[in-house]
């Protein structure tokens, strides 16, 4: 019993004398403690736990450092990240690459997995933009295989989305049907509803490619099901506008108007432009090729004044060469001239050399089909 009551004694009294500090030992520093044996036997025991302690609190400064220096650099990354999606939205495609790289460096150090995945969403946004379509799809592959390693499935249904798009884009439409096809499966394993709209409407635009019209719209009326259960106007919108493009190539010529109205009506009512105009577009195609010319210049005129509306000087030129196209089948090549003309200033306006080039080309071609005729018309 003595024995246990001198262990809190011999403890306060160590305890003392620490606090004491340089003040209290500095006249007795040539001196020892004059400690009996059993105390200091004691004072052992009560040493050793002391300085696992201390070990204790230097490994947890050691981690507060460590932590503060992660903070620091996952702050510095976040705020590239930031900076890079401004630069994008205001145009400055490759000055955000530039940022997105040096994020993504940063967390790569830092091993952060889904945050390198989501750098390598947005450099895929980056290089296409660009038109930079190689390295977009090395960008959305990294992503694929960051989304494979932690298991995310539905990021791996939009990476293999993005990976067939861009194959497409370049030209590959048996390579992109069998990535919408993994991506299909993937969906219906999860049940991803949102994944699988998509992905089947994706696998509709492969088969057009390859000329199976029947297939993709099988595909594309599946797709919209999906695509209204999840209550996406704009995917509705899109899936509607490809089906109307493969009832247009099927001769369909009901189904295709039917198809693009409805995609028109969509996209009118969610404010979606880009579908609005594809659709119109569309509708413009449909109308003039079983001769309705006066639907087709209104849907024309309506094209235009939203393009202007949007001050959107692409969707102009664009809507002035639907113009010129009309007219010259229509065998009008006077005003066909003056639409070619003026698509042709808009494209110098936005300095697009190729689409200068290509206008010119096909107003030069016009105007000796116009001499042709006129030849032919003067000799009858």
């Amino acid at each position: 019993m003595k024995q246990w009551c001198l262990i809190p004694k011999i403890n306060q009294i160590f305890i003392y004398r620490f606090k004491q500090g340089k003040k209290s030992l500095k006249g007795k520093a040539n001196k020892p403690f004059p400690l009996s044996p059993l105390p200091f036997l004691v004072a052992s025991f009560i040493f050793h736990p002391i300085a696992v302690n201390a070990a204790d609190i230097t490994e947890q400064l050691h981690r507060q450092i460590d932590k503060s220096v992660v903070q620091q650099s996952t702050d510095q990354a976040d705020t590239l990240l930031r900076i890079g999606q401004q630069q994008h939205a205001s145009g400055k495609s490759d000055k955000a690459i530039e940022s997105w790289l040096q994020a993504l460096e940063i967390y790569h150090s830092l091993g952060d997995l889904n945050a390198q995945g989501l750098i390598y969403d947005y450099l895929g946004r980056g290089y296409v933009q660009l038109g930079r379509y190689k390295e977009a799809e090395n960008a959305i592959r990294r992503r694929l295989a960051i989304a494979r390693d932690t298991h995310d499935f539905q990021s791996q249904i939009f990476a293999l989305n993005n990976i067939g798009t861009l194959l497409l884009q370049q030209g590959e439409p048996a390579a992109s049907l069998q990535t919408f096809a993994e991506a299909v499966e993937i969906a219906r394993h999860v049940k991803n509803i949102e994944g699988e709209g998509l992905s089947l409407s994706n696998l509709g635009l492969a088969n057009a490619r390859l000329g199976n019209y029947n297939k993709a719209i099988k595909l594309y009326e599946n797709a919209l099901s999906f695509r209204r259960q999840v209550r996406d106007p704009i995917g509705e919108a899109n899936t509607l506008n490809n089906l109307g493009d493969a009832y247009l190539e099927a001769g369909d010529y009901q189904g295709t108007i039917g198809t693009y109205g409805s995609a028109l009506r969509i996209a009118k009512y969610s404010g979606d432009r880009v579908n609005e105009l594809r659709a119109i577009d569309g509708l413009v195609s449909a109308h003039s090729s079983v001769g309705r010319y006066e639907r087709a210049f209104d849907l024309l005129q309506q094209r235009l004044i939203l393009a202007q509306e949007l001050q959107n000087r692409r969707e102009e030129l664009k809507s002035f060469e639907s113009y010129a196209q009309l007219y010259e089948q229509l065998g009008n090549f006077p005003t066909a001239r003056n639409f070619y003309e003026r698509a042709i200033t808009v494209a110098k306006i936005l300095e697009d050399s190729k689409q200068e080039v290509r206008l010119i080309d096909r107003l030069t071609q016009m105007m000796r089909k116009a001499n042709l005729t006129e030849t032919s018309t003067k000799k009858n």
